[in-house]
């Protein structure tokens, strides 16, 4: 069974599989801008850029502009595809609005990027859970035919980010569940342009970090083992490590 995280060396809550199990098939679903096969495409790009040389020696450039060569690829993706998957994986803090501005003039559109973004985040995440653990990365997820729904939220607006967002004002009855208190930050609204990158984003935190009700609580620490403040301080580390722009 996939996920299947019993025989490990370290006991892992069934909740994390199921979050596993249930991101992992909606990356291979058609999704509102891409194909299943395309979604899946970015999930194998994450994970050649580990080892690409390209994205090395930029990573060590001055200038995050500088012309490094070829990327390892293994996929048919348009080259400013790959180039995005390569650069969100592995520079993610030297990303920048006028390096969007030419993704968008290259012909990746806002929709397009935020669902890249949301499918490549979650890979990410649940790699580098087994990495963590030493287990063996799981076999890509199963493609579901189908074309992209081509949904776009009609509360998007222009909110000051990179990207339109839907604020919990202007959620309709189809993104009410992204903001169940009707509140947000920016990092749950961040994606809300793809209103499913958000649903597994939350999907994960939900089990991998807080629920999201947890999270405005200070000692909330939703029954894990871990103290809020361990939480917290594991939380904290590793965004400064990731140079998150939290």
């Amino acid at each position: 069974m996939a996920f299947d995280y019993s025989m490990g060396e370290h006991a892992i809550r069934e909740d994390v599989a199921d979050a596993h199990r249930a991101v992992w098939r909606m990356i291979g679903e058609p999704g509102c801008w891409w194909s299943g096969g395309d979604r899946i495409a970015f999930v194998t790009e994450a994970r050649n850029a580990r080892a690409c040389e390209a994205c090395r020696r930029r990573r060590e450039a001055l200038s995050p502009n500088e012309d490094c060569g070829p990327h390892l690829r293994t996929t048919r993706l348009p080259d400013v595809v790959v180039d995005t998957v390569h650069r969100v994986t592995t520079d993610p803090a030297r990303l920048s609005r006028s390096w969007l501005d030419g993704v968008n003039a290259a012909g990746v559109t806002g929709e397009q990027y935020v669902e890249l973004l949301g499918v490549v985040v979650a890979a990410i995440s649940i790699d580098a859970f087994h990495r963590a653990l030493g287990l063996p990365l799981e076999p890509l997820p199963a493609s579901t035919a189908g074309s992209p729904s081509g949904y776009r939220p009609p509360g998007a607006a222009d909110s000051g980010a990179w990207v339109q967002t839907v604020q919990p004002e202007h959620a309709g009855d189809s993104e009410a569940d992204l903001y169940p208190s009707g509140r947000t930050g920016y990092v749950i609204s961040a994606m809300s342009l793809v209103p499913d990158s958000v649903r597994m984003l939350l999907r994960l935190s939900d089990a991998q970090y807080l629920p999201i009700d947890s999270i405005r609580t200070p000692n909330d620490n939703a029954d894990r083992t871990l103290s809020r403040c361990q939480i917290e301080l594991l939380a904290g580390r590793v965004s400064s490590l990731s140079e998150c722009f939290y």
